[in-house]
């Protein structure tokens, strides 16, 4: 009985012991919670919701790699890098589809952000809020930055998973047809239309709002050419009560960090200056973009991409109501003219680049500073009121409107001092055709440089075809690399390719 007694205490001894080891070890990690012990306040769906956001300062989205693809890939611009990979990418030459800062750097951060959209989506109708409206709010903006970053994959890689729940590391998600993933960007940003305030005040200022999803929305009915949806979702900010929100200012303010959030924002990314550290997801990291550090003149940024001067000639094709060269030029771009056309330097620097170049000037601190760094404070308008009536008037032209659409066109001119569509090209008429081409070139002279000229091109059916093909590439020789039916689409990532057997290569590659 003795000895029993000993085993029982012994027993009973190594029981608490190891019960004490485990509530020591079984602490939570205040860094990185699980989800046990997150998604339980407001306070945590407000924090998921912010970690969304945060995503625009990752390298392979806005804050770097996804302007190669938008800009240096269109007709706009292109790379003369040392990097040779790096520039083969802007020019349809893809060797390696698992070139991470071609390719995968951009899919993985697309990806991950939609992973962070589908947490607040999963996580916080289970959260009791105060205010249900608030609560509406931040399931809309996640639905919003959703529909946004299944936009830009639609328009990249255009044949890829839409997936809607948080991911674990074993699935193997179904590929999606472009239709497919359209009609979720359609779903998401209409759902988030409805539940977006039409302003923010305060410190909730730059946040989605009901205007931002349905420009979004517009924008991807315009992709699929359904004009009809595409213009009812554009009424609220033309015509309907959205209107009063939005105007067109300065046009250079557009571009600085000395007016943001202004009434021709719709919708832009809030970059800072603030933590000049690397990039990340900690507390203290880079909140600035690295664009213009990447794309300034070489001994001021490190020139991995740069203009082409045909745009240069296409501004000076028609004068100012005064007979001046249109004031857009002057902050669009820098060619070697600037200073004799306009008084200004590069950087405080006379030209000394090569007679025939050109270089983006948008979003560039030459206005107070001599060189870039890589934490670039001014705010990428992603969607500004110009671009919403210049995509309006493109739409009613579609419609068979083309009588109507010409005071929107003329509203974006009037800005700059150019005189009446109709009185500058009185040939055009209501003629479909004449006005379609005109109002390419005028979404050219406006949003040059705005990483809105690759989905133009795809809209327009200027890749569909050889000859279309051609005449692009008498703009950019980076063209007759194009194949048809092929480039139109990145390749997929090989590595997902290899790691998820549902997904096919794209086609052609």
């Amino acid at each position: 009985m003795k000895n029993n007694i000993l085993k029982i205490t012994l027993l009973l001894v190594l029981s608490v012991a190891t019960s004490c080891k485990k509530q020591l070890l079984d602490q939570a990690n205040p860094n990185t919670l699980p989800v046990s012990q997150f998604w339980l306040s407001e306070s945590d769906a407000e924090k998921g919701v912010n970690a969304i956001y945060h995503m625009f300062y990752q390298n392979g989205g806005f804050n770097r790699w996804i302007y190669f693809r938008l800009d240096l890939t269109s007709d706009e611009g292109f790379s003369k890098s040392p990097w040779l990979e790096l520039g083969d990418w802007t020019r349809f030459q893809y060797i390696n589809y698992d070139f991470w800062e071609g390719n995968v750097n951009t899919f993985r951060d697309v990806y991950k952000a939609i992973y962070r959209c589908n947490q607040v989506l999963a996580n916080v109708p289970k959260i009791e809020f105060a205010d249900a409206k608030k609560k509406e709010e931040l399931l809309g903006q996640a639905k919003f930055l959703r529909g946004f970053y299944y936009y830009y994959a639609a328009i990249l890689w255009e044949n890829v998973p839409v997936v809607l729940t948080p991911q674990t590391p074993t699935d193997m998600p179904a590929q999606a047809t472009l239709p497919q993933v359209w009609a979720q960007v359609e779903k998401d940003l209409t759902e988030a239309s409805t539940a977006l305030p039409e302003q923010y005040t305060g410190v909730n200022i730059g946040r989605a709002t009901k205007g931002a999803a349905l420009a979004m929305l517009g924008k991807t009915y315009m992709q699929q050419h359904k004009w009809s949806e595409a213009k009812t979702a554009f009424d609220y900010l033309v015509t309907g009560a959205g209107k009063s929100y939005y105007d067109l200012v300065d046009f250079k303010e557009n571009f600085r960090a000395t007016m943001e959030n202004n009434k021709e924002s719709v919708f832009e990314i809030q970059f800072s200056n603030a933590n000049q550290t690397a990039e990340g997801d900690g507390p203290s990291s880079n909140m600035g973009t690295n664009r213009t550090q990447f794309f300034a003149p070489r001994s001021i940024g490190w020139s991995d991409g740069q203009a082409r001067n045909w745009m240069v000639t296409e501004f000076k094709k028609e004068k100012t109501i005064d007979n001046k060269i249109d004031p857009r030029l002057r902050y669009t771009l820098f060619y070697p003219q600037l200073e004799a056309d306009f008084g200004d330097k590069i950087y405080g620097r006379s030209w000394q680049w090569d007679a025939d170049e050109a270089w983006f000037k948008k979003y560039s601190r030459d206005y107070y500073r001599t060189n870039e760094d890589y934490y670039n404070e001014v705010n990428n308008r992603v969607i500004r009121y110009a671009d919403v009536l210049l995509m309006y008037a493109e739409v009613q032209n579609e419609l068979g409107q083309t009588s109507d659409a010409y005071q929107y066109v003329n509203r974006v001119r009037a800005r700059s001092n150019m005189r009446p569509l109709a009185t500058a090209y009185p040939a055009i008429g209501n003629d479909k055709t004449l006005f379609r081409d005109r109002l390419k070139m005028e979404r050219e002279l406006e949003l040059c440089g705005e990483s809105v000229r690759w989905a133009d091109l795809k809209r327009w059916g200027d890749l569909d075809n050889q000859a279309a093909v051609d005449k692009v590439a008498e703009r950019d020789p980076d063209f007759k690399n194009f194949v048809v039916g092929k480039n139109i689409r990145l390749p997929l990532p090989q590595v997902e390719v290899r790691n998820n057997t549902n997904l096919h290569q794209n086609p052609n590659y």
